[in-house]
């Protein structure tokens, strides 16, 4: 199970020009599956808006668009861009105004290959953690040491309930997921449920 990935700390922007059509390269960290509306209105005069995405930690997370553009010719090498340089959790959009020379396929692949490889050279690359989300349930009289346990972990509550029965939701690094099994399981009474990339699965 990938403990950490690597994605860009903050927006990025690159440029690039080939025979009079100019191509402007815009890269994003995200989270989710992002739309492209906002920057199709504000660049609402260019021909085309080709993107690539990639989610998770996996392989097959991800989506390319050509948005009109001879198949293959711009999603692609978009894509093969934010894989050669092993990012995640990343969108990368390439506008492109036409100068009224055509490039041909192997001239697009060039031009948004290098204006995404512009943009994504420009960026500050990071690794950050990977985690899972967990639903901890467990009686009242445990909950000093769950939440020790917690605490030891550095795992984020998202929400929480305390009561007779206590349930609480908590993000944790994947690294200290062995860790957090082996001592959730020493208290009585304590049910963790969780998921991941794989999907929904038992811990304990």
């Amino acid at each position: 199970m990938k403990d950490l990935y690597r994605t860009i700390d903050s927006p990025s922007e690159g440029r690039y020009k080939d025979k009079g059509s100019r191509f402007l390269a815009f890269a994003y960290p995200v989270d989710h599956e992002e739309e492209i509306a906002a920057l199709k209105k504000q660049y609402h005069d260019a021909r085309h808006h080709c993107y690539a995405w990639q989610l998770g930690t996996g392989v097959d997370r991800f989506r390319v668009n050509d948005d009109g553009e001879p198949s293959g010719s711009a999603g692609k090498p978009i894509h093969g861009q934010i894989l050669s340089r092993e990012l995640t959790q990343i969108l990368v959009v390439v506008v492109r105004y036409f100068g009224g020379t055509l490039l041909g396929t192997g001239g697009l692949i060039n031009a948004y290959r290098s204006a995404a490889a512009e943009a994504l050279d420009g960026a500050v690359i990071v690794e950050k953690k990977v985690e899972s989300r967990f639903l901890l349930e467990f009686t009242y009289t445990g909950m000093n040491r769950v939440m020790k346990v917690i605490r030891d972990l550095n795992a984020a509550i998202e929400t929480q309930q305390f009561d007779l029965k206590c349930a609480l939701t908590v993000r944790v690094w994947n690294r200290h997921i062995p860790d957090m099994k082996r001592r959730l399981s020493k208290i009585g009474g304590c049910r963790v449920t969780g998921s991941h990339e794989s999907g929904s699965y038992e811990l304990l």
